[in-house]
């Protein structure tokens, strides 16, 4: 089971670069949700292997595919935490590609850049870390060919607002693929996936003197969007087609809507 999670140089030839209006910005978010993160950030990366046997990587890696990028593209990923799925649109794009990742937690941007620093493949070096909010992107509209989130919509106060931003700065006919913990309409899956809070994952993030801090996410977990609940919020944001998919046994979901 996953844990909490919310995860250069010019673009070849015309491509246009995203505008950013600054690296380092004011965030306007819930205060409480950012200061958790930054908390959480030194040990993010170990909870997260140790709390869902390494499936988390596998989760992300579909998640990108889910979101139709390739080689050369510009692409953004939103609430990237320490860069995991950052890292992954960077080895699809290549060389020639670009990767924006966003996050409103400063420690966890550093961890993600000190991350890049030891990675040695030259893609690596696409990646530009941005802080900034999820429902203000600080890019111009139609700047990018894909987009992810990982483990970020749920926390996001205002989630049709994210999406809208999503909306605006994709290009026509593009994706974004969302992963994130499913709220399950099955009141089997449901309890077994809070137990699995109360009994798993509460107690190892207590050893890393974290238990308030992931005491937090089954409430995350039931205050957000079933499946069907989260297409229509997509669409309502202007997606012209949006897909949910249950993964992880049902306890994960990935929703994939279209530009």
């Amino acid at each position: 089971m996953a844990a909490l999670q919310f995860a250069l140089p010019s673009i070849a030839g015309s491509r246009r670069r995203p505008e950013s209006r600054s690296i380092i910005r004011p965030v306007r978010c819930a205060a409480e949700r950012q200061a958790l993160f930054n908390r959480i950030a030194p040990v993010y990366d170990n909870l997260n292997d140790l709390l869902s046997l390494g499936r988390h990587r596998v989760w992300k890696r579909m998640t990108v595919s889910w979101s139709g990028v390739k080689e050369g593209d510009t692409v953004l990923d939103v609430c990237c935490g320490s860069g995991d799925l950052a890292f992954l649109l960077s080895e699809k794009v290549g060389i020639n590609g670009q990767v924006i990742a966003l996050d409103f937690s400063k420690e966890q941007l550093q961890v993600a850049a000190s991350r890049q620093r030891e990675r040695t493949k030259a893609c690596y070096k696409n990646i530009e870390w941005v802080e900034g909010d999820a429902v203000n992107l600080p890019f111009s509209g139609s700047s990018f060919d894909a987009a992810t989130i990982g483990y970020g919509l749920r926390n996001i106060v205002d989630r049709r607002k994210s999406l809208e931003e999503m909306h605006r700065v994709l290009k026509p006919g593009s994706k974004v693929s969302i992963l994130d913990f499913n709220k399950s309409t099955s009141s089997v899956t449901s309890s077994i996936q809070d137990w699995m809070i109360d009994s798993i994952v509460v107690p190892i993030a207590s050893g890393y003197g974290l238990a308030s801090e992931y005491h937090y996410l089954k409430n995350s977990i039931k205050e957000y969007l079933t499946g069907d609940e989260l297409e229509k919020l997509a669409t309502e944001a202007g997606f012209s087609e949006a897909k949910f998919y249950e993964i992880g046994a049902g306890f994960m979901g990935n929703l994939v809507a279209t530009r």
